[in-house]
């Protein structure tokens, strides 16, 4: 077992391990990553939290709530890296690729990174953040395990996602969601469907018949009937297989063209039968697949509404654009991005949790202890000692195995 533990300092003579919490500096981001609630549960491990003024505010959590449970506030961004032992962030350089990389020249060797690094988005900038000598945790990479599951921000997110891609939907399709009885008749249900049935969809299928549509749902992973089953929604089953559809980790695996292809057949009739589609089907460090046609959406009626959560890395929607919302044939194609950035107070809170539970775990009385062969430490870290040290990332960008004296 190998343990990493901070070299002595005058900051942590005293058994505290300083976490530090910049503002969020991704355009448009209002989510922060701890909130003030998580910091005495910090401060039992032996963490001390120091925020940078008005780091939370944009998500509910001004700068005094920080100071009443224990939190300093300091004046800047560069004085919380100065600080800070261990830095977290929502969006660290590698996902803000806008104006994350101003924090390079603010981070020094051996201080920790934690937030969501996109480690399988850009080899450069992986190099980069390994240049810099953090010793960096992309919480992406959390498994899906029983162990690790209160420390699964992808899945928070993902809740907050789905939940979010309904409402959008709701606000923009041309009818309404619930079956309602009228002195002018009756009024059916909108129907939803959902392509993914992950953390994202499941949520989708539970809001959408909160809202009181009808809601079905297609996964090529024969495990999600039950759980789409389980909220109400009705499983679409095609007559095809997938190979090996999900992967050790419970994530979905990408499949040839030739399966996609009869998919895209078999699922024109469903998407054509929607009011409202929404697709979440994300591959791990691929291109989402297609699985929405052009001629599949001048297939469905005027006033339909497509919500693409795959549109990050490309859309499942051959007419989505990242970002954006266009009009195609009548229908809306929603390419919105960062929607958890859009219901910041409780996405922080959710976040936060997650991250605390990470540190309380990594942090034991003061001292940061980092066992390289345990499963949470050794997926999620990215970077150490000026190197790419992830088994998957370097695979991922066809890099040599690290020599086992290094590790």
């Amino acid at each position: 077992m190998t343990l990493l533990c901070l070299k002595e300092s005058g900051k942590d003579k005293d058994n505290r391990v300083i976490v530090g919490v910049p503002k969020e500096s991704y355009p448009g981001e209002r989510r922060v990553a701890l909130v003030p609630a998580v910091i005495p549960m910090l401060a039992k491990a032996g963490l001390e939290v120091v925020v940078e003024s008005g780091a939370g505010e944009g998500a509910g959590y001004p700068d005094a709530a920080y100071v009443e449970k224990g939190g300093k506030i300091l004046p800047d961004r560069a004085a919380v890296f100065a600080a800070a032992d261990i830095v977290v962030q929502v969006l660290c350089y590698g996902s803000n690729d806008i104006t994350g990389k101003a924090d390079l020249p603010l981070m020094r060797r051996d201080q920790l990174l934690i937030g969501f690094l996109r480690p399988f988005g850009s080899a450069e900038v992986v190099q980069q953040i390994a240049a810099a000598g953090v010793t960096s945790f992309s919480v992406e990479l959390v498994p899906r395990t029983t162990r690790a599951q209160s420390m699964d921000a992808l899945s928070s997110m993902g809740t907050i996602c789905g939940y979010k891609a309904v409402l959008l939907a709701a606000e923009t399709s041309i009818r309404i969601f619930p079956m309602m009885t009228t002195a002018a008749g009756t009024i059916t249900p909108a129907r939803v469907f959902v392509i993914g049935a992950g953390v994202a969809g499941l949520q989708a299928i539970s809001t959408a018949r909160r809202l009181g549509a009808v809601a079905s749902a297609y996964d090529m992973r024969a495990a999600s009937k039950e759980q789409v089953q389980s909220l109400g929604g009705r499983f679409v089953e095609l007559p095809i297989e997938a190979q090996n559809a999900q992967d050790a980790r419970g994530y979905g695996t990408a499949q040839d063209e030739n399966f996609y292809a009869r998919q895209r057949e078999l699922l024109t009739r469903v998407v054509a039968e929607s009011d409202v589609v929404i697709t979440a089907a994300v591959i791990p460090g691929k291109k989402s697949p297609v699985l929405i046609t052009a001629e599949m959406v001048k297939g469905m009626a005027p006033g339909s509404v497509i919500v693409d959560l795959a549109s990050e890395r490309g859309g499942n929607c051959e007419l989505t654009r990242t970002g954006e919302t266009v009009k195609a044939f009548g229908v809306t194609i929603i390419g919105a991005i960062n929607l958890a950035s859009s219901v910041p107070y409780n996405a922080s809170q959710m976040y936060a949790r997650n991250i605390a539970t990470f540190l309380a775990y990594i942090v034991k009385e003061g001292k940061l202890q980092l066992n390289e062969q345990d499963e949470i430490v050794r997926e999620t870290m990215v970077t150490r000692a000026g190197e790419i040290v992830n088994p998957r990332v370097r695979e991922f960008y066809k890099l040599p195995a690290v020599a086992a004296s290094s590790q």
